[in-house]
């Protein structure tokens, strides 16, 4: 069954959704709606006046969960801070609302600290942000009304790596997050590896490869 209403919002596992002409109160609704089911993601843009449904399959959640497990470990094995969140709701009053898969707050981590609930008038955005494509497309316009100054999308075996410049999102070959690694090509091999071999496997042979690098 699929439902979208303001009473419920049921969508079958791999589904997409697009509303049209839709405003903020709309989204608020919807998110209301939702309730305790933070499967379905939903995504505002008002520039588009869209409000964007999806209901993750099991791969999606595997490897999202696994890209999230291996951006920890890196910031772990560089003895860094940070703060991640997953799920969260980021939302720009009135402009832009969206889920990402996994976020971290690495420079600005001590400003978010015990916040059940992140305010982009006041609060700052996170760091980097992780999309995973598996069953619809990521919009970078809304992370860019968002402000997020990094955004991964993992789709088809690839990652694709985007930094926030003044015209908008340019497509990079290195990250600014961990500049000095290269995970558009190391990252994906591990996450297809979870997939295929398990989660804890592929986090541990991750973590072995880090300790050559010590």
């Amino acid at each position: 069954m699929l439902t979208v209403s303001p009473e419920r919002i049921q969508l079958p596992p791999g589904s997409t959704v697009t509303l049209h002409y839709q405003t903020w109160d709309d989204y608020e609704t919807l998110l209301a709606s939702r309730r305790d089911d933070a499967a379905i993601k939903i995504r505002f843009n008002a520039h588009t006046q869209q409000i964007s449904l999806m209901a993750p399959m099991a791969g999606h959640g595997n490897r999202s969960r696994t890209l999230a497990d291996l951006v920890t470990a890196l910031l772990r094995h560089q003895n860094r801070d940070w703060h991640g969140f997953d799920p969260v709701t980021l939302k720009r009053l009135r402009q832009a609302g969206a889920e990402p898969d996994a976020c971290f707050y690495i420079q600005n981590w001590q400003a978010v600290l015990g916040k059940e609930r992140i305010d982009l008038s006041i609060d700052p955005p996170p760091d980097l942000a992780i999309e995973v494509d598996l069953t619809s497309s990521t919009e970078l316009e809304v992370y860019q009304l968002l402000a997020v100054p990094e955004v991964w999308i993992y789709r088809q075996g690839q990652l694709n790596l985007y930094v926030l410049t003044e015209s908008g999102y340019g497509d990079r070959p290195t990250s600014l997050t961990f500049p000095t690694v290269d995970v558009k090509a190391l990252l994906p091999q591990y996450v297809e590896r979870a997939w295929a071999a398990g989660s804890s496997v592929a986090l541990r042979e991750f973590e072995q490869y880090l300790q050559t690098l010590a």
